[in-house]
Order: C-alpha cells, then sequence, then structure tokens
C-alpha cells in the first residue's frame, strides 16, 4: 500500500470551466492526471485530494466531478478547499460518495497502516491579519484542526493498545504557514502532536514561489496542487 496526493483538480464536467486561461500547464490536465493515476494506482493504494475538487456551486453537480474521480482506482479521500462552495453537509456528502471514497471533515479514517486526517485551514498572514473577519475565520480552524489531529491521535493510541503501529499523514487545503514559513498556530499543532508528514495545496503558478517540499522542525510538507506538480500524483509515503 502506497500514499500519494494531488489536489486543486478544479473539475466542472456539469458547467465547464477552461483552466488553460491560467496558463499552458492547464492544457489537457485532466487526461493526463487521470493517466498517471490509472499508471501508478493500485486497488490497494491512497490517493489524498487536498480541497479545491469541483467548481460546482450544488452537491448535485459535484457529484458528477466526484463520480468521475470514484472510476479511479485507489481509496481516496478529500478535504473542503476554499472553491469547494458545494461542500455544506458532510452526512449528505458521505451519503453520495462512491465506495471507497471518503470526505474528512473534524475527523480522521485509518486505511491499513495509516491514519488520515485534516482540515482546510486559512491564510497564514505575513505579519497581521488584514481584518478581523480572517482572524476569526483562521482561529476556527485552528480549531478545527485541533479536533481533527486530537481524534487521529487517540485512534493511534487506541490502536497502539492493540499492538498495532500506524502512521498519521495530515491535509490541509493552505499552506500552513506563510512565504517566510514562519511559526504559527497550525505548524505548532503539527508540532505538539509529533506529525511527519502534511499535504497541502491552494497554491497556483510559478508567481507563488513556492517549495513543492520542505521540512520544518520534524515536518515534511508537500505542496501537491496540480499544476505545480506537472499534474502528477505525488507519492507521499
Amino acid at each position: 500500500m502506497k500514499v500519494y496526493s494531488i489536489s486543486d483538480l478544479h473539475l466542472s464536467l456539469n458547467n465547464p470551466k477552461p483552466m488553460n486561461i491560467f496558463g499552458p500547464a492547464w492544457d489537457n490536465y485532466v487526461e493526463t492526471i487521470f493517466a498517471d493515476w490509472k499508471e501508478k494506482i493500485t486497488d490497494d493504494d491512497v490517493v489524498l485530494i487536498a480541497g479545491d475538487i469541483s467548481w460546482a456551486m450544488k452537491l448535485d453537480d459535484a457529484k458528477v466531478d466526484l463520480d468521475l474521480i470514484g472510476t479511479l482506482p485507489g481509496n481516496k479521500i478529500i478535504i473542503r478547499g476554499n472553491h469547494d462552495y458545494w461542500w455544506k453537509s458532510i452526512s449528505l456528502i458521505r451519503s453520495i460518495l462512491p465506495e471507497n471514497f471518503y470526505a474528512l471533515q473534524n475527523d480522521c479514517i485509518q486505511i491499513g497502516d495509516y491514519i488520515f486526517c485534516g482540515t482546510r485551514g486559512w491564510q497564514v498572514p505575513e505579519k497581521n491579519f488584514s481584518s478581523q473577519e480572517d482572524e476569526k475565520i483562521y482561529k476556527r480552524e485552528v480549531i478545527r484542526l485541533e479536533l481533527s489531529l486530537s481524534s487521529a491521535k487517540k485512534l493511534q493510541e487506541k490502536l497502539k493498545e492493540e499492538g498495532k503501529s500506524t502512521k498519521i499523514i495530515c491535509m490541509i487545503h493552505y499552506p500552513p504557514f506563510n512565504s517566510k514559513h514562519e511559526e504559527n498556530d497550525f505548524t505548532k499543532l503539527f508540532d505538539k502532536f509529533n506529525i511527519e508528514k502534511v499535504v497541502y495545496g491552494h497554491l497556483h503558478g510559478i508567481k507563488s514561489r513556492a517549495l513543492n517540499k520542505i521540512k520544518i522542525n520534524q515536518t515534511t510538507y508537500f505542496l501537491t496542487s496540480c499544476d505545480l506538480v506537472e499534474n502528477k500524483l505525488v507519492e507521499i509515503d
């Protein structure tokens, strides 16, 4: 069993939106992703999608995109991105997901020797928050991340008592640090819970000047926005 990730698919089957207006990296990107997916992934593997899955506004429209992903091999795990406006009720989302397809929200899931958790996150300021609303959302997402990590750690400890060893991998849609990679409430939580690997997305284009892989303290962070990884799945573990 292997773990891969790719994020920010921005699918829109019901209401096609040409992504190549954002540059040549988006030319035939869905076909490239799916071809690479089918080549790499077996039914035992896990693919993490760290948000911005569909442009749809309503769950009924997003279902078409989710069903398409569901046809691909492997276990799929998703979290909400800032453009996933269709993501309202987690119970409704889970009720329409295909087999071996999971959505996380303030909780975790175990597959094999891994426990996966995560949340959307929010913009980490360079200095100060641009508004009180931004600060409010940020603090709320910190709470949600801690709930998710606490759930994962509790499950990990329970499994350890049963003689099972597991690794925790966390997803967050927004970059969990600013451009200077400064410590903040998100990174402090990853340190507190001894998280070794974190997957994130959200950033696009060469102007983002982001590193696809960086290690801070004991945590390795993987940026897997599809256009920044040549529309190919990234092996996480």
